[in-house]
């Protein structure tokens, strides 16, 4: 087992539990408010929790495969001409930096942190810190960490997946643009003019 067969699994169980799961729970005891609202209908906006939940699962088997089982890992179809060790070392620092930007952007929302968009509750409008420089810090976080984790064991899984959380995140943000808009009119159309989608 090589170092990246140690790094990325602990980098990447410490991202899911730090960044998603303790953050939800601090705000939930704060608040009073579970931050978690994707349901199982079949609206467009549950249906993208449901693709997060297959993509973070599909993500868990290619990092557990990649660390574990070098026999099932061959047939993940990797890609030998990105198997280099300075692609790998890039990878390992945009899994500490997406990791280190999105925990500072949920900080930074503080109560208005959701997973999802909480139709029921006008959120506060976040729009100072990172927020300053894009209007997604925390898409763009996860994006950046996914593909770190292709840039590490890079294959078809691993690709397909930052395809995949790409276009889910584009239509995500749009939802909650929409939301926002409904939510903030003029303070948020006045964000829009300002700061940039990503960057």
């Amino acid at each position: 087992m090589n170092l990246y067969q140690i790094v990325t699994p602990l980098i990447t169980i410490g991202y899911l539990i730090i960044v998603f799961v303790l953050r939800s729970i601090i705000v939930w005891r704060q608040s009073g408010v579970n931050p978690f609202v994707f349901s199982s209908t079949e609206k467009a906006h549950d249906y993208l929790g449901f693709i997060y939940k297959i993509t973070v699962a599909f993500m868990a088997f290619t990092i557990g495969v990649y660390s574990f089982s070098s026999t099932l890992y061959s047939f993940l179809n990797p890609i030998s001409y990105l198997d280099l060790e300075n692609v790998k070392i890039t990878g390992v620092i945009l899994l500490i930096l997406a990791f280190i930007w999105t925990l500072v952007a949920q900080i930074q929302m503080s109560n208005s942190w959701r997973i999802g968009i909480d139709y029921d509750e006008k959120t506060e409008l976040v729009n100072k810190g990172l927020f300053s420089v894009s209007r997604n810090p925390v898409f763009l976080g996860v994006v950046v960490f996914y593909i770190g984790v292709f840039l590490i064991l890079p294959n078809s899984l691993s690709f397909t997946l930052v395809c995949v959380m790409l276009v889910t995140v584009q239509v995500q943000v749009r939802l909650e643009e929409e939301y926002l808009m409904d939510s903030h009119g003029a303070e948020y159309k006045e964000y829009l003019k300002s700061v940039r989608r990503w960057l």
